[in-house]
């Protein structure tokens, strides 16, 4: 297989090799095992006649997979990545064992179901119904399966009226994380996607979304915890247009709310906030445990505010396994050990534990934007502003938050809601004066230091828009994200001004960056040396 583009790197490595067809492999004694001997005769890309020593194959595994860059510095994903000991433990005590096997793991069977009754409750389900919900492997097939069920209502409603039943579509914004798509793509559902407004924090205005609407329309699919700049989308005032459109035309148009990430935020910190299933219009939420559920991949969570909202072709009943069971989920065989260690949270951090970790994020991430937003970028996400300065409603609205930013400026409800996420981008200013210098540059001088911070190009609507971003999780302390700030503030630096605009462009070689190509900085050039003035750097990023 070749791993270049122009030269065979497998027949380099082979030719220069003293014996390239290791007929003449010399077995040393003095080594305390045959590491390199053993490895060789593993081959990479077919299954090897013979099987190697298993610590051989520990050994090969290990120091290939220390290429992989460091979780800790990944601040590109949502994923979590570190539970305790003893969250370990219990995962490796249960890695063994298939949640779909009721009948051989009872007790795992009780503990998820105690998961989804621990996550109505969050979510405000009605206690006049009858919840039912279902672990996944992720927030992915989460949101299939709330997609599937709207479809099959819709489909059922349809046939009962004589009406064509073929053409389905689906509402979301073009912020919507891949996963909405894939839905409708393989499920053969129109997808109308509603373009993004960058003054509107590059999320689905649900004014904006009533026009994708008719009566072909399964559902509107709303995002609490947008991947492009963390923002909520406004579920209640989606719900209110809707109730006005029944009114209106008829159309019964229920609501998903795909709360992957937001759905372990937003109760903990934002309890005043309407998104769940205490708006009747609410039939599906889904998240994902291994975000800020704070649970390892992959673990996703879907409730339906009543199993009737649960079409019954979805459901499977098994006879197979034992006993009588019930299935309503992609995939068959499922670990039980990522759900046990959902049960493992729940139990050790308890509602204030979670309160307490979703308050730190938030406070690094308002420590980090208004660091940022006091040099050189701008700032696109939204929870480091106050909402006094948005407030318009009533009076007691504005006065409690007068009072929160008085009293307890720590306090997230104090601050526009949203996910712990710094999105940025070079300033106007900063583009001005220094007009060679691009904005991925900053991305790739990062990754040098061992930052990982994407920089893409904003959703439809406003494509020609650059972001950065960096998601604050619970592994980003205080103390790293002074380290992120400095780090940050001397890439950029580094870039201005001619003589580094040169060096810049000089090493340049065709990095790829969305919709055009750009130079990459050259490491020798922009190490990781401390720049003139660095102590200065640090010393701000500790005032912030």
């Amino acid at each position: 297989m070749s791993l270049s583009r122009h030269i065979n790197a497998d027949e380099v490595i082979e030719k220069s090799k003293d014996h390239p067809h290791r007929k003449h492999t010399v077995h040393r004694q003095h080594h305390s095992w045959r590491r390199d001997e053993d490895s060789s005769l593993a081959p990479k890309y077919t299954m090897p006649k013979f099987g190697l020593p298993s610590k051989s194959a520990y050994q090969l595994l290990h120091d290939e997979t220390a290429l992989d860059g460091n979780p800790l510095l990944n601040l590109a994903s949502f994923v979590h990545t570190w539970m305790p000991d003893d969250a370990n433990k219990l995962i490796m005590e249960n890695i063994n064992k298939n949640l779909v096997d009721l009948d051989e793991y009872p007790a795992a069977s009780i503990i998820h179901n105690r998961c989804i009754s621990m996550l109505a409750d969050l979510w405000k389900a009605p206690k006049e119904g009858k919840v039912i919900g279902t672990a996944t492997a992720g927030s992915s097939e989460a949101i299939m399966l709330g997609g599937l069920a709207m479809k099959k209502r819709w489909q059922e409603a349809r046939k009962a009226a004589g009406k064509d039943h073929y053409h389905p579509n689906i509402v979301f914004g073009a912020n919507a994380q891949v996963a909405l798509e894939k839905f409708a793509r393989y499920f053969d559902v129109e997808t109308r996607l509603v373009p993004v407004k960058p003054d509107n924090g590059f999320i689905m205005d649900p004014n904006d979304a009533l026009q994708y609407i008719d009566e072909n329309t399964i559902g509107v699919m709303v995002i609490l915890g947008s991947t492009y700049t963390g923002h909520f989308e406004d579920v209640d005032l989606m719900s209110k247009l809707l109730d006005t459109l029944q009114a209106d035309t008829g159309l019964d148009i229920p609501i998903h709310v795909d709360a992957a990430s937001g759905g372990f935020v937003a109760p903990f910190v934002y309890p005043q906030l309407k998104w769940s299933f205490d708006i009747p219009r609410v039939v599906s939420i889904n998240t994902s445990g291994h975000k800020f559920g704070l649970v390892y991949p992959g673990l996703g969570w879907i409730l339906w505010r009543d199993e009737g909202f649960l079409h019954k072709d979805l459901v499977f009943e098994l006879h197979y396994l034992g006993s009588t069971e019930y299935s309503f989920t992609l995939n068959f065989s499922k670990p039980a050990a990522p759900v046990i260690a959902q049960m493992f949270n729940f139990l050790n951090l308890g509602f204030d534990g979670y309160k307490s970790v979703a308050t730190k994020d938030l406070r690094n991430a308002r420590m980090l934007s208004r660091a940022l937003e006091s040099t050189y970028f701008e700032i696109l996400s939204n929870i480091h502003r106050p909402i006094i300065e948005k407030t318009t409603g009533p009076l007691e609205i504005a006065t409690h938050a007068v009072h929160n930013l008085t009293h307890n400026v720590d306090d997230p409800e104090a601050y526009e809601p949203g996910l712990p996420v710094v999105s940025f981008r070079l300033s106007s200013e900063f583009k001005k004066e220094n007009p060679h210098v691009q904005q991925a540059w900053v991305q790739s001088m990062l990754r040098t230091k061992g930052w990982i911070v994407p920089n893409y190009n904003a959703p439809k609507g406003a494509e020609d828009i650059e972001i950065l971003r960096v998601v604050v999780r619970e592994t980003l302390t205080e103390d790293l994200t002074e380290r992120l700030i400095v780090d940050i503030l001397e890439v950029t630096e580094s870039l201005m001004g001619s003589e580094n605009a040169l060096s810049v462009q000089a090493s340049s070689k065709g990095m790829h960056q969305p919709d055009q190509e750009h130079g990459r900085p050259d490491k020798d050039n922009f190490g990781d040396g401390q720049l003139e003035g660095g102590k200065k750097q640090e010393g701000f990023a500790r005032q912030c």
